[in-house]
């Protein structure tokens, strides 16, 4: 394996990320309000908060899904509609037509279309970079199956092997982890160690508050506004998890703060 490509460099030490004083939601309905937030290069944040906090609309303004009512995102100091390429994307595995016929080295190469475009010919380096990232999440025996042929461990491997394959600057994740096996588990954590030790900006939308303590170096607690943006062992208090999930949420907490 030959490991992550280095993404492209930051402009003047900008953060990966930068936003600032996002606001957005849908129709009449209000469902972030006044987000500020910078990721840096080789940083992994986990945005975490209860349902209908945000986590998945702050994606979708960050991915360009979403067009936010108001405030600015910049990726590596550039406006990030102009960039876009530099964002890769992995959405939950229950939004994603499993039926299509693609095959799974067929979905990985999707990774290459912001580079290339969807009927654009793809370059030897493409084909490298597709090859060296299902290789990574372990389905080279598996390139040519079709993708409705998986495991839901599987489905989220290819999933990954399509968002690395990118070489972005920034990888958007929304909750990777929902019902996998363990060793799926496991690559996901190893490659996304690996991606921000490449200077990536890694942002993990996280269900679940089991693990977090040791995934990331900072966690986002979100609900509809931004409630604190800290190291884990801060983030991971009664009194924030309180403000974010309600009255007797504290008990989420460890004893003596995460381990």
């Amino acid at each position: 394996m030959s490991g992550p490509q280095p993404p492209p460099q930051t402009g003047s030490g900008a953060p990966r990320l930068q936003i600032r004083g996002l606001c957005a939601g849908y129709r009449d309905r209000v469902v972030l309000r006044d987000v500020d937030l910078d990721v840096d290069a080789g940083e992994r944040l986990g945005v975490i908060g209860p349902n209908g906090a945000g986590k998945s609309t702050l994606l979708a303004c960050l991915v360009g899904l979403l067009r936010p009512r108001d405030g600015e995102i910049r990726v590596d100091g550039h406006p990030a509609g102009r960039v876009r390429g530099r964002i890769a994307y992995l959405p939950q595995r229950a939004e994603v037509d499993w039926e299509h016929p693609a095959q799974v080295r067929d979905v990985v190469t999707m990774g290459r279309y912001p580079h290339r475009g969807p009927i654009g010919r793809l370059r030897r380096e493409d084909h490298l970079a597709v090859e060296d990232a299902v290789e990574r999440v372990g389905m080279t025996p598996l390139a040519r199956t079709r993708i409705a042929e998986l495991s839901g461990g599987q489905q989220q491997r290819t999933l990954l092997a399509r968002t690395l394959a990118q070489q972005a600057s920034i990888l958007l994740l929304d909750e990777p982890y929902v019902g996998l096996d363990a060793a799926s588990t496991a690559i996901i954590d190893r490659e996304l160690a690996s991606a921000a030790r490449a200077g990536a900006a890694v942002v993990v939308v996280n269900h679940d508050l089991a693990g977090v303590a040791g995934r990331y170096e900072r966690l986002l607690v979100l609900n509809g506004r931004v409630i604190a943006t800290d190291t884990p062992a801060n983030a991971l208090t009664p009194s924030v998890l309180e403000a974010a999930y309600g009255r007797g949420a504290g008990f989420l907490a460890a004893p003596e703060g995460p381990e």
